[in-house]
């Protein structure tokens, strides 16, 4: 993914996977073999209600142990919920094996888009978005929930990471109405606001400015890159971000580092 972003002529590119940073420190090396300058980060999933909110960790402190263990906490429970969606589905008559789930995770932290992906080669489903509307989507018959976490918790455990937290693509159809949820996130230590994003509309970017300017916040951004086929399929560095934004990241996670030494 680095060498694709370094042809791409991407300067900063952000690694931030759900719930791990095992391939932050490579990231890291193929960056400065590729002269790509690569960010550590994770990507949190967190539950208001019915909705699916995510929330970024810039620059966190990946070896943390603390850390560490709460994204094994993490897993251990996305590892749990895949197991029960494949149960259900071989309920359903959907024979998916689970030793095929994990092979197509490769070592990754095992989530819907690999069981969609079995689905998919089971000949079940043609794609993985038919997977998600006809079996695991929320409303699905072999979706099983995961470990509750809020909005809230995710900002608390990247700034004892040391990270700068960023609510993502808030425009998501799935995160709900999260951007009234803001002031809250704020008061908990939010300090960016993903912006720049492939599904989000003209009108969403301009709302999602004010929002930033109003509590001053970081405008970020990104792709959303999940190597095609799953998530957002648009290509890495296809999304323009200002360069500020990534002095701006830098500059609150130095007044973090500051205000909380370690």
């Amino acid at each position: 993914m680095v060498e694709e972003a370094g042809v791409r002529g991407v300067a900063t590119l952000a690694l931030t996977d759900h719930d791990t940073t095992d391939g932050v420190a490579d990231a890291v090396e193929a960056g400065h073999r590729c002269g790509v300058d690569v960010l550590p980060g994770v990507e949190i999933n967190t539950d208001v209600g019915p909705h699916e909110v995510h929330v970024l960790g810039y620059f966190v402190d990946h070896g943390r142990a603390s850390f560490q263990a709460f994204l094994r906490e993490m897993r251990d429970g996305r590892v749990a919920r895949a197991h029960a969606m494949v149960r259900r589905l071989r309920e359903l008559g959907a024979p998916v094996a689970w030793e095929r789930v994990q092979a197509i995770a490769a070592g990754a932290a095992v989530g819907r888009p690999h069981v969609a992906r079995a689905l998919v080669e089971a000949g079940r489903v043609a794609t993985v978005q038919e997977a998600f509307e006809r079996y695991l989507g929320r409303s699905g018959p072999a979706y099983a929930p995961r470990p509750k976490l809020t909005p809230e918790d995710a900002v608390t455990r990247i700034l004892d990471a040391g990270g700068v937290p960023v609510l993502a693509h808030p425009g998501w159809p799935q995160s709900g109405p999260i951007i009234d949820r803001v002031p809250q996130l704020v008061a908990h230590g939010l300090a960016g606001i993903e912006v720049y994003y492939p599904d989000h509309s003209e009108a969403m970017v301009a709302r999602y400015l004010d929002v930033a300017r109003r509590y001053g916040l970081v405008a970020t951004g990104g792709t959303d890159y999940h190597g095609g086929g799953m998530a957002t399929r648009v290509p890495i560095g296809s999304v323009p971000v200002p360069p500020e934004t990534v002095t701006e990241l830098r500059a609150r996670w130095e007044a973090l580092r500051q205000r909380h030494p370690h």
